[in-house]
């Protein structure tokens, strides 16, 4: 059962808390957040704070950091089969606490319905805070362009005023 390898990214300036499902194959690789070149992420989030995409990992973080952003996956262990979400199995939740203690998150958002599907089944009881789900940035979900994408993301902005 693979175990989600890497921390979460955030500090106690962080307003905004996004969280994925579990990391990709290229993402557990890389040791960092939506890792896979398909994944829209970057350029969805870069474009909605009006920044460069980032390209390093160094990069990606400062960026977050920078706009009071922070991430995480909902799931800490599961049985998936490479990437895909459709084939998570067994899974263990992450513990939000560490983050939620240590910074003034006034939103969770979840990218995409696994995540959401995750988060409501095994987080948001625990919690007691209900998260908004975005369209997911995965190469995954075709249907929808990046200029798409970054119009529905554009609500993270608004928590962050």
């Amino acid at each position: 059962m693979p175990q989600h390898p890497f921390p979460p990214l955030y500090d106690s300036n962080s307003k905004v808390l996004i969280l994925g499902s579990f990391p990709s194959v290229k993402s557990r690789e890389q040791m960092f957040f939506y890792g896979h070149p398909q994944n829209r992420f970057w350029k969805v989030v870069s474009a909605v704070m009006c920044a460069e995409t980032p390209v390093s990992v160094e990069q990606k973080k400062s960026f977050l950091l920078s706009n009071r952003i922070a991430l995480w996956d909902i799931i800490a262990y599961c049985d998936i089969t490479g990437s895909s979400d459709s084939s998570i199995k067994n899974v263990v939740a992450n513990d939000l606490t560490e983050i939620l203690e240590n910074a003034d998150i006034k939103q969770i958002f979840v990218n995409g319905k696994t995540a959401e599907k995750y988060y409501n089944k095994y987080i948001r009881d625990t919690i007691g805070r209900e998260a908004i789900c975005l369209p997911s940035t995965s190469p995954a979900n075709a249907g929808w362009s990046v200029q798409r994408l970054v119009e529905a993301w554009e609500i993270i902005k608004k928590s962050l005023e």
